[in-house]
């Protein structure tokens, strides 16, 4: 079946709020940098003041009047989710855009979070899932809010079932790109279970989700918490870049899938978005991207929402 062709226009921002987890490199730079440009006010969602400042100073250049804050979150940490909801809560202006970008990626040996959830599985899902939570009240201050959580196409490894998920936080068994795509699942299927809920509820919140196919950031070249220097894979990687590079999206073509989910008039609440060519890899463009099973199943996306409720601690209240 041939796809369609979703067309991407970014409206004028300028009365609207996004917070951007991530938005100090890679994807997360990439969206800053268009919501700024359409006059949105941007909360750069980082760990690192000192690398956003620099971010700041890098769009700044070719968008003179953009509208950047930084707000720390290390999303490893509850406690730090919690620290930014609060403070957000506390300044009381409405949320309209939620971009849950940042993540960690495929560390070579299983490393945990500061609350002792396996690092990807942690930091991607249940930190994003709490963070969000405790934005709640924002978000449905704002006129027509959306969240768009950012999901890979490795949420689609095969055999991937609700046993990984459920086994998530368990020492055994940890295979780098496997946990990485559990975790990815796990956002996906929390996209579509909050789209559900807001109905139900009557929140008046857009969730939907998107991934970037094959595209160039920090994530594949192995810069991230905390790792200096990136590993062969992360350079084997790099090297195809030069060698290859019709094999990857340049990140501002990467955003797109992302960007129009946020944005587009169009975009419409539980789908995924995605590039527009070869397996939902390169090729640029928008359109519908291939939902695994589990994120097409009520029963287990329930299943996942009260086990990230119990683990972080979070209740979305009605």
């Amino acid at each position: 079946m041939v796809k369609p062709d979703l067309t991407l226009e970014v409206p004028d921002l300028s009365d609207r709020l996004a917070v951007v987890t991530g938005a100090n490199s890679g994807l997360g730079f990439g969206l800053a940098k268009r919501l700024a440009a359409a006059g949105a006010g941007v909360v750069m969602a980082i760990r690192s003041r000192a690398k956003g400042e620099t971010a700041i100073a890098k769009i700044r250049q070719t968008v003179p009047g953009a509208k950047l804050t930084i707000r720390q979150l290390d999303l490893s940490s509850l406690k730090s989710v919690t620290a930014l909801g609060d403070e957000l809560a506390a300044e009381g202006r409405p949320i309209d855009i939620l971009i849950n970008n940042a993540g960690v990626m495929t560390p070579p040996q299983r490393q945990e979070t500061h609350d002792g959830f396996e690092l990807q599985f942690g930091a991607n899902h249940l930190g994003h899932f709490a963070l969000t939570g405790h934005l709640l009240p924002l978000l449905r201050a704002a006129r027509s809010p959306r969240v768009v959580t950012v999901s890979s196409i490795a949420a689609t490894q095969r055999n991937l079932d609700h046993n990984d998920i459920a086994d998530a936080t368990a020492h055994h068994g940890y295979r780098p790109m496997r946990s990485y795509g559990i975790a990815k699942l796990a956002q996906l299927m929390f996209a579509v279970e909050l789209e559900r809920r807001s109905r139900l509820g009557g929140w008046g919140l857009m969730s939907n989700a998107a991934h970037p196919g094959l595209s160039k950031t920090n994530l594949l070249s192995g810069a991230s918490y905390g790792r200096d220097k990136p590993t062969l894979q992360a350079r084997l990687t790099q090297l195809t870049w030069r060698l290859l590079p019709f094999m990857w999206l340049d990140v501002d073509e990467g955003i797109k899938p992302t960007l129009y989910a946020a944005v587009s008039p169009d975009a419409e609440g539980g789908r995924y978005y995605g590039p527009r060519g070869f397996y939902e890899t390169v090729g640029g463009g928008v359109t519908f991207a291939a939902v695994p099973r589990l994120a097409r199943s009520e029963a287990d996306m329930q299943q996942l929402w009260r086990l990230s409720e119990q683990l972080t601690g979070v209740t979305y209240r009605d």
